[in-house]
């Protein structure tokens, strides 16, 4: 059975004709979007027992601690948050009036466009919740973009989502991947992006974070989920602000692991040609929502999430960060990247992902030239170099190197220039059988 999606103020109104439902509304930054919500809805009564915003950064460390590192807008200040308004409802609301009440903390903190329109408008939305009275509680939160134009825009979008992330908190917490459909409801295509969401508690159980967000990658939510070396979702920008980043590219469906001995080559041909500091470099492997090396910038349908979360999980078994995307370009990774402003990007990838990128067959439609420097001008305007892996041509018994890949004619050009000016670079001191494995 289809859905049934109800408009926010319906929903709200739902939840707070709800007896069961009753909690505290802590938001900072954008106003007081979401309780204002349901106080427009009527019956708020039923549902909020407070509401507050400390805006002056002393009151909020007064209240929820102080922020060492000087950022509010952070996950952590969410969890601080969400820690201290769920234990004062504990503490505060007992008796008979409330031994049938399921509470609800609901936090937010987010930044929104600034008057200069210089900032990145971006936010921590999330909820701790009892599903049944006097039960453990249950966490859910998500890191938000928002992506209007207009800071009255994206403060109705921080209403709209935090409605229905009560209402998914409360209503399909059986169902996660319903759960995570529904944060977009009545929200316009293109207004928010959602790219981290982590979930816990006993309303969840055997629920994989790591599979929950490649779902959101498949429901167009974002394009990439990054997960530490715990597998553990993470905010990209939180990992990467600043780095020197590595990146080994892989697909999903690969029968072995990366060959690491030609990586590590390759990590190092990075760290001197970009004179890395020590502690300063951030390891990364890119597991592609693919197995095909496309023209197209969808991710397939038919993919098996849960062959590609275990791939992910073997990854960060390795020890290191692993960025799961549907990028089928370079290209298209490097301008991820650059939202994190990174000192500096290296790319460990196949020679045959090159020769298909230098090769006019490859690229649908007549501009092929200016396709290709579409390409090269995404790839390298952020201090980015590929490094590329020897193939070997089994028909020929040739290994392929940037010296004898096949070009089209058009393409030479610049191929060469990208390889005289270091943006290209071939791995070099491998032996015979790395490359037999590769």
């Amino acid at each position: 059975m289809e859905r049934e999606i109800l408009d926010t103020k319906r929903k709200a109104l739902k939840i707070n004709l709800d007896p069961r439902i009753y909690g505290t509304f802590a938001e900072i930054g954008a106003g007081q979007e979401v309780s204002r919500n349901f106080f427009n809805a009527g019956a708020a009564s039923g549902t909020v027992a407070k509401t507050m915003s400390a805006y002056d950064m002393t009151f909020s460390d007064a209240i929820y601690g102080a922020e060492t590192n000087g950022r509010y807008v952070s996950q952590n200040r969410l969890l601080q948050m969400l820690d201290h308004e769920f234990g004062l409802l504990n503490e505060r609301l007992s008796g008979e009036k409330y031994e049938s009440r399921t509470f609800f903390a609901f936090a937010d903190t987010v930044t929104t466009l600034n008057y200069k329109r210089t900032n990145e408008p971006h936010g921590w939305v999330g909820i701790r919740f009892q599903n049944e009275p006097g039960g453990l509680p249950n966490e859910i939160f998500f890191h938000v973009r928002l992506l209007d134009t207009d800071v009255n825009m994206q403060q109705r979008v921080l209403g709209i989502i935090g409605v229905n992330l009560l209402y998914a908190a409360f209503y399909y917490y059986q169902d996660p991947k319903m759960m995570v459909e529904s944060l977009a409801d009545n929200l316009t295509i293109g207004s928010v992006e959602i790219d981290l969401i982590s979930v816990k508690g006993p309303a969840f159980p055997g629920v994989d974070n790591i599979l929950l967000n490649l779902y959101m990658i498949m429901k167009d939510f974002s394009a990439a989920a990054i997960f530490d070396a715990d597998a553990h979702p993470r905010q990209a920008k939180d990992l990467l602000y600043k780095k020197d980043i590595m990146i080994l590219r892989t697909k999903y469906g690969q029968k072995s692991l990366p060959n690491f001995n030609l990586f590590n080559k390759a990590t190092d041909q990075f760290k001197r040609t970009n004179k890395v500091e020590e502690g300063n470099l951030a390891v990364m492997i890119e597991v592609l929502l693919t197995n095909v090396l496309t023209d197209e910038q969808e991710t397939p349908d038919n993919i098996d999430l849960e062959t590609v979360a275990k791939r992910a999980q073997e990854m960060c078994d390795t020890g290191n960060i692993v960025i799961v995307s549907n990028f089928t370009r370079q290209n298209r990774l490097a301008k991820y990247l650059a939202r994190c402003k990174p000192k500096s990007v290296g790319l460990a990838t196949n020679i045959n992902n090159l020769k298909f990128v230098f090769n006019s067959k490859n690229f649908t439609g007549e501009n092929y030239s200016g396709q290709l420097l579409s390409y090269v001008n995404d790839m390298f305007n952020t201090n980015v170099r590929l490094f590329a892996y020897p193939f070997l041509d089994k028909k020929t018994n040739q290994v392929i190197t940037t010296a004898n890949m096949p070009i089209t004619p058009e393409a030479k050009p610049l191929f060469d220039f990208l390889l005289i000016n270091g943006y290209i670079t071939d791995i070099k001191d491998y032996s015979e059988d790395e490359v037999k494995t590769v």
